[in-house]
């Protein structure tokens, strides 16, 4: 039994061979009658046309393929001859039309076939050409044309093979065997091959090649177009970024064209093509050949995924037995994979290119404003402040950036809904005119929505702009905010704005939630109102009809529910653009009048009757009738009150000043050092250079005129320091010396210096002004503005101003004995030099000392023992982190319960979709089942699976600004409790990059994201199952692919985060570029450096756009392969279905899984899409995070260790033994400093530049803990108490005057505490009273960002008046009237000694006089305490090192002293 079982089944085998060999061959010649002759004779091996020998050639094929995927596999060769030779080009042109020879004569055969027997076997003819004509096109082309790609032995292999192939098969193949000749001959000839030369060295030659730099130009610049086409290109940094983390160096530059310098002079040459067209319509005519061809793609991609439903229909016919030909069903299978594999390239072609055009069109814009704002006028700064055209960067223009992306959307939505309807009215007939109506309906609906969206959208840009700018002071005056204990107030400030920012929020993300329930509703209506209307009109409701109908309405549906976020996406571009524009149209700085070919070059500087004003609608100009002739080398003194005019005289020369009449000219090349300093982010050596080329001697020379060569050698690293952003960790006189550096290096014809003397002490502005102003700068044009009288008998000539205009302008004799005013100024120079005091000790004649000043290990020191610089390389999160991002976000405000609500109404929302379809499927053809019935549980399921979405879609709202809420919150918290150590060692940038765009990702892209990619997700799993509960067999395929897919994103996120943490940090080099640039642009302006800092800024623009550009290609690389797998599941389910045996399954079930399957390719898509685009907003948390544990400050209040209400009631200070450094590994900067400032007492803080007395006040406010010792202030360890209770016990005058922005009043008292009457009084104490109440509207006048509409010195008096208002028992002053005139510098000091005449007042000083009158003077050098004493009693003694300080001073104080030129 068991033999004759085995028989059977041998029998049925070879039945079975025998119809496959029939389907392949056709029925054989042989016959059983000539069973004999068969067998014995060879004629079918002999014979061309015979079965078996196109088998063996097909054979031969399939190997040769073989051996051409191992060659392209291969590594790539380096070193090769890349010029096509005539023999390469002969090959390629015979190998190429022998193939398409052999291509066309299959397609012909099989069309034949088709046309006369309406059937495709037997196979083995035209199987046989098409085959053999596709090898040989991928061998002859690649071999011939692109053979230096690939390594030698490999291809010299391939080429053997072809050629034994074609030899053995000669009889046969005649034409390939003389192809094969020139292939073999190309291979062996045509190439060379240097680099095998060494092969051993080439592998480490390769990877040192490839990861050396930023050198190495995107492998995409030179990628063929397969490679292109399929993302082979990227190949390489993927396996890199497998193997380890990508570094910046690591990642390839941008090719030419996606550069932004090409980008913007793109721009710009089709700006001056076309007359004054619009900014968009310039954008689009530079790009509109690339929005061309990604629409060509678009369009291809809506064709292909629009036969899906005629497909389907062809399947459910087949399935009920009605074949149109023989052997349609795998026709249809093959064609359905084709046309699966069409449309993942075109989408990813459409995708790619629509991304690199908003690259390009990001980067052209980045640049536009950065240029802009180099030449925006000062009228147009006040509109837009530096943390709105941040703001235009870091948001509008990444906003616009993403726009492209979105663009054919709009349109072939449109398109594949018109294609839709065609099919549906073939399918359902008339009824299709209810689905348009519910369409238009839906549409209609969105418009109103739209508008109202588009309305928040503004509202919420214009909150977050205010949010910004408050957030951006704040953080740039923190020292400040510390200092007054103002953190809470501003910090109250910003939760206001944030508060007025979250309502608008809420209003935009409602809208979106609206839009996003209506359009994923519209296929439950459409579905509801098409089967009514057939119900109606009494079209019959079939499998075939129904199912095409679920089908397209699948495939429309995806398409559909984008269009709230296309919508979106378009209303935030539209904002963004429109904010962008109105800045690029701002009007420029018209420095045209200030013309520079001057005739008569013996007047290097002319005013001619001109008028200057900063405001030009005011009536009163800001300077008035300025007549002034210059001539080269005359050394010109500026002087005046405080708001007379000073630095304004030097912002005309430099063209800032717009002149409303007269003119002004000037001849020569100008260095520039502003009265507040501006310093780089950078070495000192670069700030020096300032784009200049190294020459040693000059530079060394530089050094020593400026006195920087001590503070150089007691730095770690030199010259090559890095300075922190703003010159943090410098002291104010060497921010000054090292502008004053920066100007000298310049070599410039004209110096402007406005009062770079008030920051450094008296000995270093004695040998500044003999070694720099008339030494180095002898035979210069120089203008100088100061205040220090004893320097201006050394000019030709002093220019008095008052009140903006020149009251007299010659010699310093001749103003001495015509001029009351100078007379005045001088007077009251002589009593604030408190000559009555000094002349108890009598000053000896004194040479200006040739002492190097010494610069201390103070404050400022860099050096570390680990020998790190101060400001650190951007953090970064490395490697996978897994949920802990999501993590992070969901634990807000009880967003996983949140979270969670969604997620299950999605997943319910999903199964009432599959519930709702297995309905349909299971009773469309039931003859019992009413086809009312049918539809009305349809609907009900429909209306019921709606509800749980709308919970959904408003639970994501919730989740959102809960989340939002409670990061902002944190990141607030954290910034402003971090220690002022955190802001010295990071760039504002940094910080202001997750504040603005990091922030709006979190707010606005973050939740709704989340959400759509779980939902996403959970569709493209429900259609797998879906497919294997109708087709099990389909899980043989299914799990090997999604295990496949998944171990792929695993691969490419290795490589994908990496790349968007590289674009996140990178980014904050741009912020902090742009911040720097607004800061400085006067001084960039005077140096005319505006092109280095445009070309720096195109370089950071690239730096970052690499990244993003190589991780947006991943994308593309991940779905491409992943649409290719889920291709491959929907041809083999496709293909099981055609081979079960009829009656298997209901043609409805078919149907069924065949509209979820073919719905799989966009479900992967947009699920991989949604993913990739997640794992890129989530980055942005990771970002807050960083900075949400920042190590906090001491406590802002301890309860129970509160202070007495009126503590400190005497003001007695007791230091003890205090030890100060900044950092642990950092030396000390005090060391171990002991004494008593008794209360009352007025205690002067003395001590050359950097010696820590600055230092010292910081360690009062507790700005820096002690690493040993203690302060008590009135029997209080300053130490054991809150912070808030300290500094705000205090009054302080600081260094850096600073303004905020708003009005007066609130610039003295922003917590409202006083009334006007009071502020009035202080106002008038202080020497403002008469400046405001020349202001229209008095207290309530403007003071725009950084003050900038009143003048240094009036900045000052503003800090005075706030400490006049608070009125401490303990007031510091910190060089707090350097910026001041003499006369009224005295008047202050009188001032202060009247209101704090029972205050204890310690100042620190570099005007010696200032500190004359106190009680006692303490000296400090080199962070130790030298002496503390009476001044007159440290000046007798000999050694006194303050003794030393006043006989400097005094030496150059004398009015007939002489000069050391």
């Amino acid at each position: 039994m068991r033999i004759i079982q085995k028989l059977k089944r041998c029998r049925i085998f070879e039945g079975d061979m025998k119809n496959l060999w029939t389907v392949f061959c056709g029925e054989s010649d042989c016959s059983d009658i000539h069973k004999t002759t068969c067998e014995s004779n060879m004629i079918f091996l002999t014979q061309p046309s015979s079965c078996l020998n196109h088998v063996l050639i097909i054979c031969f094929d399939v190997l040769l393929l073989f051996m051409f995927l191992f060659t392209i596999f291969s590594k790539t060769s380096l070193k090769s001859s890349k010029n096509i030779s005539s023999l390469q080009l002969l090959s390629s042109i015979y190998n190429g039309l022998v193939a398409l020879i052999y291509f066309s004569f299959g397609i012909w055969i099989l069309e034949e076939k088709l046309r006369k027997t309406r059937d495709i076997a037997p196979l083995h003819w035209w199987i046989l050409f098409v085959f053999h004509g596709l090898i040989w096109l991928l061998i002859g082309l690649t071999v011939s044309l692109k053979g230096h790609r690939f390594p030698r032995t490999p291809l010299r292999l391939l080429s053997a093979f072809a050629f034994l192939f074609a030899g053995i098969t000669c009889v046969l193949d005649v034409i390939s065997f003389v192809g094969s000749c020139l292939l073999l001959l190309c291979t062996y000839k045509g190439y060379s091959f240097e680099n095998e030369k060494n092969d051993t060295y080439e592998p480490l030659l390769s990877e040192e090649t490839y990861s050396s730099s930023y050198d190495i130009v995107t492998p995409f610049a030179k990628a063929s177009f397969w490679s292109k086409l399929t993302f082979w290109w990227l190949n390489p940094l993927m396996k890199k970024g497998r193997k380890k983390t990508l570094e910046d160096k690591d990642v390839p530059k941008l090719r030419e064209d996606e550069r932004a310098e090409s980008c913007y002079l793109l721009y710009m040459e089709t700006l001056r093509k076309h007359s004054s067209p619009s900014i968009l319509k310039t954008i689009l005519l530079c790009h509109w050949k690339e929005i061309i061809v990604s629409g060509l793609f678009a369009v291809i991609k809506v064709v292909t995924i629009s036969a899906g439903p005629l497909l389907l229909k062809a399947f459910i016919n087949v399935s009920e037995g009605n074949e149109s030909f023989r052997y349609e069903r795998y026709v249809l299978v093959g064609a359905l994979f084709v046309i699966k594999i069409l449309e993942s390239i075109s989408q990813r072609q459409w995708y790619f290119r629509a991304r690199l055009i908003g690259l390009k069109v990001r980067s052209l814009l980045t640049s536009a404003i950065y240029k802009k704002q180099l030449r925006l006028s000062n009228a147009a700064k006040l509109i837009h402040s530096s943390g709105e055209i941040m703001s235009y960067v870091t948001v509008d223009a990444y906003r616009i950036g993403e726009f492209p992306f979105w663009f054919h959307q709009i349109w072939t939505t449109s398109l594949q809904l018109c294609l839709a309807i065609v099919i549906l009215f073939q399918a359902v007939g008339l009824a299709t005119i209810a689905s348009m109506v519910v369409i238009i309906i839906t549409v209609l609906c969105n418009t109103p929505l739209a508008k109202l969206q588009h309305k928040f959208q503004t509202k919420l840009m214009v909150a977050q702009d205010e949010r910004l700018k408050a957030m951006s002071e704040a953080l740039v005056n923190m020292k400040v905010l510390k200092l007054y204990a103002w953190e809470s107030h501003f910090k109250h400030v910003i939760e206001n704005l944030r508060r007025i920012e979250e309502k608008w929020l809420s209003a935009v993300q409602l809208r979106k939630a609206y839009n996003s329930f209506l359009f994923w509703c519209s296929p439950v209506l459409v579905s509801a109102a098409t089967f009514g209307a057939c119900y109606v009109l009494g079209v019959p409701l079939t499998s075939s009809n129904v199912f095409t109908f679920i089908a397209t309405l699948r495939l429309v549906q995806d398409p559909v529910r984008t269009i709230p976020d296309v919508i979106g996406v378009f209303i935030q571009a539209n904002v963004a653009f429109t904010r962008i524009v109105k800045f690029l149209e701002a009007p420029e700085l018209e420095n045209g009048r200030v013309m520079s070919n001057v005739d008569d070059i013996n007047r290097v500087i002319s005013f001619e009757s001109a008028d200057l004003s900063w405001d030009e609608t005011s009536l009163k100009p800001t300077l008035r009738k300025i007549n002034l002739e210059i001539k080269p080398g005359e050394k010109i003194a500026i002087c005046g009150e405080v708001g007379s005019g000073k630095s304004t005289i030097l912002a005309a020369v430099l063209g800032e000043v717009p002149i409303t009449k007269g003119n002004v000219q000037v001849h020569g090349t100008i260095a520039y050092v502003s009265q507040s300093a501006w310093i780089q982010t950078g070495s000192i050596r670069e700030n020096i250079l300032f784009g200049s080329s190294l020459n040693n001697e000059r530079y060394q020379d530089t050094l020593e005129r400026c006195s920087l060569v001590k503070d150089l050698e007691l730095l770690s690293y030199g010259d090559l320091t890095e300075i922190g952003e703003r010159g943090v960790n410098l002291s104010g006189g060497q921010k000054q010396r090292i502008q004053l550096a920066r100007a000298l290096y310049k070599d410039a014809d004209i110096y402007l210096l406005d009062d770079p003397f008030s920051a450094v002490d008296a000995h270093t502005a004695i040998s500044l002004f003999n070694e720099y102003v008339m030494g180095a700068l002898k035979g210069k044009t120089v203008l100088l503005v100061t205040h220090q009288v004893d320097f201006l008998p050394a000019f030709d000539f002093v220019l008095l101003l008052s009140d903006g205009e020149i009251l007299h302008a010659a010699s310093y004799p001749e103003l001495l004995a015509t001029s009351q005013e100078f007379q005045d100024l001088v007077n009251a120079h002589k009593e604030t030099a408190g000559s009555e005091r000094l002349s108890e000790v009598t000053p000896p004649r004194h040479k200006p000392s040739s002492i190097e000043i010494h610069k201390t290990y103070g404050a400022n020191k860099i050096e570390t023992s680990g020998g790190d610089q101060l400001i650190k390389k951007e953090e970064r999160e490395v490697g996978d982190t897994g949920f802990k991002p999501y993590i992070l976000y969901l634990k807000q405000n009880k967003g996983f319960i949140i979270f969670s609500i969604a997620a299950l109404c999605h997943l319910t929302f999903v199964l009432g979709s599959i519930l709702q379809n297995s309905w349909m499927a299971a009773y469309v053809d039931d003859p019992n089942v009413t086809t009312l019935r049918l539809i009305v549980v349809y609907l009900i399921i429909g209306v019921v699976c709606s509800m749980f979405l709308l919970t959904r879609t408003l639970s994501t709202v919730v989740m959102g600004m809960q989340a939002s809420r409670a990061l902002f919150s944190g990141l607030l918290v954290s910034l402003f409790r971090a220690p002022m150590s955190f802001y010295d060692s990071t760039p504002l940038g940094r910080i202001l990059s997750r504040v603005s765009s990091d922030l709006s990702i979190v707010d606005l892209d973050v939740p709704f994201n989340l959400v759509f990619t779980v939902g996403s997700t959970t569709n493209c799993y429900s259609s797998i199952v879906v497919l294997a509960m109708v087709t099990w067999q389909v899980l043989f395929v299914s799990i090997p692919m999604v295990f496949l897919a998944i171990r792929l994103q695993k691969y490419y996120y290795s490589s994908a985060k990496e790349l968007m943490r590289i674009n996140g940090t990178t980014k904050s080099f741009i912020a902090n570029h742009l911040a720097e640039s607004v800061a400085g642009v006067i001084t960039i302006r005077a140096f005319k450096e505006e092109d280095r800092f445009f070309a720096k800024n195109l370089e950071l623009i690239d730096t970052n756009g690499s990244p993003y550009f190589h991780y947006f290609s991943a994308n593309e690389w991940l779905i491409q392969r992943l649409e290719t797998f889920s291709a491959i599941i929907l041809a083999f389910a496709g293909l099981c279905m055609v081979l079960l045996p009829p009656g298997t399954f209901t043609s409805g079930f078919i149907g069924m899984a065949l509209s979820y399957g073919l719905s799989l390719n966009m479900s992967f898509v947009f699920s991989i899409n949604l993913q990739c685009m997640l794992a890129n907003y989530i980055i942005s948390v990771e970002r807050l995070d960083q900075y949400m544990h920042i190590s906090s400050e001491a406590p802002e209040v301890i309860e129970e260790n509160r202070p007495p209400i009126d503590w400190p009631t005497e003001g007695k200070v007791e230091i003890q033994d205090l030890k100060i450094k900044y950092r642990p590994d950092a030396p000390l900067v005090l060391r171990g400093i002991s004494c008593t400032f008794e209360g009352g007492h007025k205690i002067g803080i003395v001590g050359r530049t950097g010696s820590g007395k600055t230092t010292l006040i910081g360690a009062l406010f507790r700005l820096v803990e002690p690493v040993g010792g203690r302060i008590i202030v009135d029997g209080i360890n300053i130490s054991r108490i809150g912070l808030h209770d300290l500094r705000s016990r205090f009054g302080i005058i600081p260094q850096d005057p600073t303004l905020f922005t708003g009005t007066v009043r609130y610039n003295l008292d922003p917590l409202s505490q006083y009334t006007d009457q009071k502020i009035w009084e202080v106002l008038g104490k202080c020497q403002l009273k008469e400046s405001v109440e020349e202001k229209a509207k008095g207290l309530d006048s403007a003071v725009v960002e950084d003050g900038s509409n009143w003048s240094m010195g009036q900045r000052q008096l503003f800090c005075l008046g706030r400490a006049l208002l608070r009125k401490s028992k303990i007031l510091v002053l910190d060089e707090a009237t350097a910026s001041i005139d003499n006369a009224t510098d005295m008047i202050l000091q009188k001032t202060i000694r009247q209101e704090f005449a029972d205050c204890t007042v310690i100042t620190v000083a570099h005007r010696i006089p200032t500190v004359m009158d106190c009680t006692k003077v303490l000296a400090i050098s080199d962070g130790k305490l030298v002496e503390y004493d009476e001044p007159m009693k440290l000046m007798k003694r000999e050694d006194s090192l303050f003794g030393q300080l006043v006989k400097e001073y005094w030496s150059h104080n004398e009015p007939n002293r002489n000069f050391q030129f």
